[in-house]
């Protein structure tokens, strides 16, 4: 009887993660969410495809959770966007543009749109296609 599933097609990812970074956004389709930036909670996990073994500890030879935040800042605060949804997927397209990333899941809320929420938002996962499987 197994017990776990075999995973030897699978690669070791090292998940690097980036949780509730608030932000204040331009973003909504209704005009009351266009007259004033709203509070938006950024969630972000990615994952690396990693080194056999321990390797140098040195940030070379991995992903900068701290350009992944620059990245993030750069987009929300050059940009509108009416659709939660289209900014989650240019945020993690210009993070897949990184081929050392096998995968990225985001989450994003509005903190402030509906009163009895403490958020609403979408979540979505991209595989980087160019990654060797």
């Amino acid at each position: 009887m197994t017990f776990f599933p075999a995973w030897s097609n699978q690669p070791s990812l090292r998940r690097i993660f980036i949780r509730d970074l608030v932000l204040l956004a331009r973003i909504g389709v209704y005009s009351f969410e266009q007259e004033k930036d709203q509070r938006l909670q950024i969630n972000i996990s990615v994952g690396v495809i990693e080194e056999k073994g321990i390797g140098i500890d040195d940030l070379t030879r991995t992903v900068s959770y701290e350009d992944i935040v620059n990245q993030v800042k750069t987009i929300v605060q050059t940009n509108h966007f009416q659709l939660v949804e289209t900014l989650a997927e240019t945020i993690v397209e210009a993070i897949l543009a990184d081929k050392r990333i096998y995968v990225v899941r985001i989450m994003l809320e509005k903190l402030d749109i509906i009163q009895e929420a403490k958020g609403v938002g979408v979540e979505i996962e991209r595989w980087n296609d160019e990654v060797i499987h």
